[in-house]
């Protein structure tokens, strides 16, 4: 990358970038978090020394002084200098504003990508959910509910079972669920997690969660 941004003065251009604090900082955290042989009182050296005009570093002392390990300096006629690829990143954005605002869009068009993906599979395991739900409640019907009950006698042995999703699922009844979160609305399924609403969409068709009921297919 230095090469080609400057053929004639590539050691110059790499130097004049590990000679900034930035530059040096970015360097010391990668090798605190990859590097366990890392020597960091070195490190903070070269950060105090940092920014004075006098002030100097190439990749061959910051590699023998520090023992690093996310840089590497090779001489000869197929040596050069080599960076993981974190740190080569952080070099191109230094040298290339073009490539830094790039670098930025794609990185925010993949999270929005993977937002919406989320959200995408959130919305289809939730309609699963309810999808599964009805059958749940028409194997009640079914099967629990006696001919002569009152309307208020029907709801509450739904409400008992669709409880008894809960207490597995969530450790809480709805009930529990709505007096812990009174300034919410909707139940306490709409605050399910991706992996909550998997899980309940095949809790709800598994004939345990029925009273040992046959479920349809």
């Amino acid at each position: 990358m230095a090469r080609y941004r400057d053929a004639e003065r590539t050691n110059y251009i790499i130097q004049n970038w590990m000679r900034t604090r930035s530059a040096i900082e970015f360097c010391g955290l990668w090798e605190q978090l990859n590097n366990p042989d890392f020597k960091s009182i070195e490190f903070d050296a070269f950060k105090n020394q940092s920014g004075a005009n006098s002030f100097a570093l190439t990749p061959q002392k910051w590699i023998e002084a520090t023992h690093a390990i996310g840089i590497i300096s090779k001489s000869g006629r197929y040596g050069g200098t080599f960076a993981h690829r974190d740190i080569a990143f952080e070099f191109a954005t230094w040298i290339s504003a073009e490539f830094k605002f790039y670098l930025i869009n794609e990185f925010q068009r993949l999270k929005e990508e993977e937002s919406d993906r989320l959200k995408l599979e959130w919305n289809f395991q939730r309609t699963l959910a309810k999808v599964n739900y009805h059958i749940h409640t028409d194997a009640i019907k079914e099967n629990l509910i006696p001919e002569k009950l009152s309307k208020q006698q029907v709801s509450f042995i739904y409400a008992n079972e669709a409880d008894v999703l809960n207490v597995a699922l969530f450790g809480k009844t709805a009930k529990q669920w709505r007096d812990q979160n009174p300034d919410l609305k909707g139940n306490i399924r709409d605050y399910a997690s991706l992996e909550q609403l998997v899980v309940l969409s095949n809790m709800e068709s598994l004939p345990v969660f029925g009273r040992q009921v046959s479920m349809p297919c």
